[in-house]
């Protein structure tokens, strides 16, 4: 039997970037900013400079790899945009001479790492820092999603936590209208999953459960979610023939 290759998880947020690899846990939770200086190359859920990524990611990463055991990495992107996100991504990590750059959505990422039943319709809310999505899933794909360029760094005079919980109940609103099969509805009675650095903040399950009249359950520390379900996949793909003896194309 093959020895898995070494591989890592990771999460380029707009304000925090999170690597995880298996066996260890998370080797990095640290702010999505170049050095030097304090730019955030990732922004509103967008890769907006590729070359300060690359830079970072090297930065924080490189002593992490190795010439002899080039690693795995899989890396969360958000559905909406996803395929220019993911060339910036992988470009992004070319300079760490990568095994293989496998994806998975935002919203797959959370359910694995949540441990969430995905054989039936899931309703998911990710407030993040930047941006806050909503999605459904049924079967483990996405059937619908919405973003708004808002999160809980916007919050002030001008963004209230009940302004962003209202921002998401109108998406899922949305979502009801327009879904012509009974999926949206299912997984509204299911409940909502909640994550995001937005979930740790009080008021938020509570105002969002009264807005759409549903459980909320909030998942174990919501910030990291998403890196754990990338690694849950990782660990999935470690074991593969296609990543265990060749590159995978």
């Amino acid at each position: 039997m093959r020895t898995p290759r070494p591989g890592i998880a990771l999460d380029l947020g707009s304000t925090r970037t999170r690597a995880y690899v298996p066996g260890r846990g998370v080797i990095l939770d640290v702010p999505t900013v170049t050095f030097p200086g304090t730019f955030y190359p990732v922004q509103r859920g967008a890769i907006i400079d590729p070359a300060g990524t690359a830079r970072m990611l090297h930065r924080l990463l490189h002593r992490h790899t190795s010439r002899f055991a080039r690693p795995v990495f899989v890396v969360t992107t958000p559905v909406l945009g996803g395929v220019i996100y993911r060339e910036a991504a992988r470009a992004a990590l070319r300079s760490l001479r990568p095994y293989a750059v496998h994806t998975v959505p935002t919203a797959r990422a959370i359910a694995l790492g949540a441990g969430a039943d995905t054989s039936r319709p899931l309703l998911v809310a990710d407030l993040g820092a930047h941006l806050t999505e909503v999605f459904v899933l049924n079967d483990g794909a996405v059937t619908d999603a919405r973003r708004t360029p808002l999160g809980t760094s916007d919050l002030g005079e001008a963004t209230t936590p009940e302004g962003l919980v209202d921002a998401v109940a109108s998406m899922v609103t949305g979502m009801l209208r327009q879904d012509r099969t009974p999926t949206a509805l299912d997984a509204l009675r299911r409940g909502v999953l909640l994550a995001g650095g937005g979930a740790l903040r009080p008021a938020a399950p509570q105002l969002l459960g009264e807005r759409l009249h549903t459980a909320v359950h909030t998942v174990p520390a919501p910030q990291a979610v998403a890196v754990r379900g990338a690694a849950t996949l990782l660990a999935s793909l470690r074991r593969a023939p296609s990543v265990a003896g060749r590159p995978a194309r």
